[in-house]
């Protein structure tokens, strides 16, 4: 494993621990100002600001989950990650929401060096 794939599954961990703590900050530092998530049966979330708004309107719902990364391609300054995520989300005074499925992600170096997500189509769907 190089250097650089190593970074793009370093930045899937940190995800994943900044989303457990709610840091939305964090987050937000590891995606392209101009990032576009792309889900099923919804219309493409476009920027950052359009992310912290929807991540803002959940409300103080807790968050977990568990990312497996299955594949990273590097391209010089571009990669992409497929990942195998399973999340549960437990609204306040709600039951919980347990979501499942793969995502593609792809991923570009900016001028620091930094790997941040442009572009990411996120299969998730509920499951029992």
């Amino acid at each position: 494993m190089n250097d650089d794939e190593r970074a793009v599954r370093e930045l899937v961990d940190t995800w994943m621990r900044a989303t457990r703590a709610g840091d939305l900050d964090r987050v937000l530092e590891l995606m392209a100002e101009d990032v576009v998530f792309l889900v099923a049966g919804g219309e493409p979330m476009r920027g950052r600001a359009a992310f912290a708004a929807t991540f803002r309107g959940m409300g103080g719902s807790r968050v977990e989950g568990q990312a497996d990364v299955q594949e990273v391609r590097v391209f010089g300054d571009w990669a992409y990650c497929w990942t195998q995520i399973q999340v549960r989300v437990q609204p306040a005074g709600a039951a919980p929401v347990r979501r499942a499925g793969p995502a593609l992600s792809v991923l570009r170096r900016e001028p620091d060096g930094r790997w941040v997500i442009f572009r990411d189509a996120n299969m998730v769907a509920p499951t029992p």
